[in-house]
Order: C-alpha cells, then structure tokens, then sequence
C-alpha cells in the first residue's frame, strides 16, 4: 500500500498519492490472497501426498490390517484433519492402496513440495512409520518400500531404521518383573538416538540432546514447518525423551 501511494505521489501529486494509495491497496489484498492460495495449495498437495503414500505402504504386504486404519484414523486425528480435509485424506489413502498406484511420482511430488526443509521429510517418514508398525510390525515388504522412498528424497535405510527402532522403543516389548526395560526395546532405544551401550554416558547425553534440539517444535516452526505437523513434532520429541529414560534406567550412570 505504501509503495503504491508513494508511485502515486511521484507521477500524479495529492490526486496521484490517493489513487496510488488505492493501486497499493488492491495490489497488497491480491498478493495475499495470492500468498494464502499458494499456502492452500501446498498444504492439500502435502495431505495428498503423504496419504496417497501411507496407503501404498499399508497394502505392501498385501493387507491393511484393523490396526493399521486405526492408526491412520489417528494421524487424521492428529493433524486436525476434519470436513473436507479428512475426506480429501481418506480418498488419497484409498488411492494409495491401488495396484496402479505410481509411488514414485508420489514421492517425487512431495520432494518438489518439501525442497529445502528436511525436518519436514523426517516427520513425514514417522508418519508412515506410524501407520505400517500399527499392528505390532513392520513387514519386510513394508520396510523395503520404506526404504524406496526414503531414498528417492535423498536418505538412507540408517535413517529409517533409526526411525523404526523410535517407535519399538516406545511402544514395543514388555518389561520385565523389576521394571527394567526388556533386552530388545533397550536396544530399539539405543538405536533410536544413534548409539550403543558401548557408548559413554556423555557421548549418549550429547546424542540425545542434539536430536532433540533438532526435533524442537518450536524450532522447526521457525523453519517453516506447517502448523498442522506440529503435533507430530511433539510426538516425536516424547518418543525421544522415552528412549533416553528407557536407557537412563537400565544404566544408572545417566542423570
């Protein structure tokens, strides 16, 4: 508004200044509007995305378990999906489950729209994390197609199984009479935060630490992660911070 008044003062004096002040006006609504548009548009292209993914890997093994629509119904919950979002969500996931699903192209259009923020591309992986390991499991199938994907947007099977041992650890096998954690999910835990037990007590601090200074969700706001991601955000800061506590009680050199 202002640059279109000052225009207008330039090249028409006080009746230029008035309607350079209207030009500025008009031009700054559309650029808005334009702005939000665009901002609508990823947001769909980034639900469209993600679900259409999400059903292919569901049906990788040949079956959509109870428990995996049950966990999608959940990431629907999870991300406010409601009305036309939700159902828009739904179709995408329906879509995804498909024999003549191209998930590549699927991937490759959420690499176009996630260019730049890897925290986003972290997250969306959790999010199928979440659904395929739903039944207690990830199928081998499940894990290769993981895999495929997490590569086509420039990562490696380490970082998915870092991934998948996060969710085992904080969901995944009983723990013992005394309350220690089992054997296995130990292990998930130090996996999920990139050690092992043969690491020190500082080294394991400064491991979990660093991931959970990256996964902040304010943090990852501040570099343009979407608003309907931050609940995710938070998920995976708790399973974090569980996996850490998992350790700290098995060891007791941790404080």
């Amino acid at each position: 508004m202002v640059f279109g008044a000052v225009l207008g003062a330039i090249f028409g004096g006080v009746n230029g200044l008035l309607i350079g002040a209207v030009i500025g006006h008009l031009s700054g609504y559309a650029l808005k509007r334009t702005v939000i548009g665009g901002l609508r548009v990823a947001q769909s292209q980034f639900l469209d995305s993600t679900f259409a993914i999400m059903g292919a890997l569901c049906k990788a093994d040949k079956v959509v378990s109870r428990d995996e629509i049950d966990a999608v119904e959940q990431i629907f919950r999870m991300l406010n999906l409601e009305g036309d979002a939700r159902q828009r969500a739904k179709q995408a996931f329906n879509s995804g489950k498909q024999t003549d699903f191209d998930l590549d192209t699927a991937v490759d259009q959420f690499a176009r729209i996630s260019r730049g923020r890897g925290p986003l591309v972290q997250l969306f992986l959790q999010l199928q994390c979440m659904a395929v390991a739903a039944d207690g499991q990830i199928h081998p199938a499940e894990h290769a197609m993981l895999v495929r994907i997490a590569h086509r947007l420039g990562l490696s099977e380490a970082d998915v199984s870092q991934l998948e041992s996060l969710l085992r650890a904080a969901t995944g096998g009983a723990s013992s009479k005394s309350g220690a954690p089992s054997r296995d999910r130990l292990e998930h835990a130090y996996a999920a935060l990139g050690v092992s037990s043969a690491n020190s007590p500082a080294e394991i601090k400064r491991a979990y630490r660093k991931l959970i200074s990256q996964n902040h969700p304010d943090k990852l706001a501040a570099r343009g992660l979407p608003e309907s991601m931050r609940a995710v955000a938070e998920e995976r800061s708790r399973e974090l911070n569980s996996a850490y506590d998992l350790i700290k009680s098995a060891r007791g050199d941790l404080k």
